[in-house]
């Protein structure tokens, strides 16, 4: 009798020590080690076909599998941010690089940003015509210069100098962006006329605000534990009078501290510049001891209350990640440091 007592407190503990390891199990936080985005704005499932879903969701799964091989073969988060992003600018889903959406005068210009949170350095290009892949130019210019954004002309020049690849601007050319600027253009006439008709006044420069999405951005951490950031980006469709976005704006749209985060943005740049997101976010988390997530979500309100639209990617250094929104989706994806990859594109996904 005592020696089945003693054998049912044994597996009653044993029990316990079983149970207790399974709870552990599943409360273990997940680490990632990358975030991407792919640009937000009115995406639900009616307006999209399988087949451009498939495609979607294929080239942000391959942004993470580039990203996540360069971060276990020890490169550097720079490495790894400025290789994904990569990726994406090559592909024509997106809007930036090869798929840059066209200005009002048929042209494709280009921004990106990218930061090291380890140093503090950053780099931006803005207005570019001619170079294949602005994130390499955006580092180019952090690293071989003393300055911290180059523009237009002087940037595409630098560039060159500096041994990155530049094409003939007709390699940007794909016909669904120029037919978006077409329909674009056909709305700014009519919307012109009826407010005409109606005695109101329009601004000028005015564009439909959803003709903006697909900005690309991605941010890692590394095995040494540094943060990098980066974002490009093709603007908004039919913009006029040289306009730049909050993309390659440090701060704004893109910023990385050890410290706190990596923060890459996308969506309507104006109230992105306005409330200075991706800085006030680690602001928020290094004077308010606010995690990301919750630094995260109380800027993006920031933005939703003051009329904005769009969302965010963030990172620290703890492999902890936000990706909020208050869009109808957000092309976007993780990835953990056991490579376990997850890609998400509506709201509810």
């Amino acid at each position: 009798m005592i020696r089945n007592l003693k054998n049912l407190k044994a597996g009653a503990v044993l029990l316990l020590c079983l149970s207790a390891n399974l709870s552990i199990a599943q409360t273990k936080e997940e680490k990632y080690v990358m975030v991407i985005h792919g640009g937000a704005g009115t995406l639900t499932r009616k307006n999209m076909s399988a087949e451009k879903e498939a495609a979607y969701r294929a080239a942000l799964t391959l942004a993470l599998q580039t990203g996540y091989q360069a971060i276990k073969a020890g490169k550097s988060s720079m490495d790894a941010v400025e290789a994904t992003i990569h990726t994406l600018e090559d592909n024509p889903l997106f809007n930036a690089g090869k798929g840059a959406v066209f200005t009002h005068d048929g042209k494709n210009e280009m921004d990106a940003a990218i930061m090291d949170g380890k140093t503090m350095m950053a780099g931006a290009v803005a207005g570019v015509t001619t170079i294949k892949n602005p994130i390499s130019a955006a580092r180019a210019v952090m690293e071989k210069s003393e300055h911290v954004m180059m523009v237009g002309q002087g940037a595409e020049a630098f560039a060159k100098q500096a041994g990155i690849t530049i094409v003939n601007p007709k390699y940007f050319y794909t016909k669904e962006r120029w037919d978006g600027l077409q329909n674009a253009i056909k709305e700014d006439s009519v919307k012109a006329v009826l407010d005409h008709g109606s005695k109101k006044s329009m601004k000028l420069g005015t564009i439909n605000h959803d003709y903006k999405f697909g900005t690309v951005g991605a941010v890692a951490l590394d095995q040494a534990g540094n943060l990098a950031a980066g974002t490009s980006t093709g603007g908004m469709t039919n913009k006029k009078y040289g306009r730049v976005g909050d993309s390659p704006i440090i701060g704004a749209g893109t910023y990385a501290n050890n410290a706190t985060a990596g923060i890459s943005c996308t969506g309507w740049g104006e109230f992105y510049i306005r409330n200075v997101v991706a800085h006030d976010i680690s602001a928020m988390m290094e004077y308010k001891n606010m995690s990301v997530a919750d630094a995260s979500q109380a800027v993006l309100d920031k933005v939703g209350k003051m009329g904005g639209d769009g969302g965010l990617i963030a990172l620290d250094a703890k492999g902890h990640a936000a990706m909020p929104f208050n869009t109808e989706g957000m092309y976007r994806g993780t990835v953990t440091d056991d490579g376990k990859i997850v890609v998400l594109i509506y709201k509810k996904d």
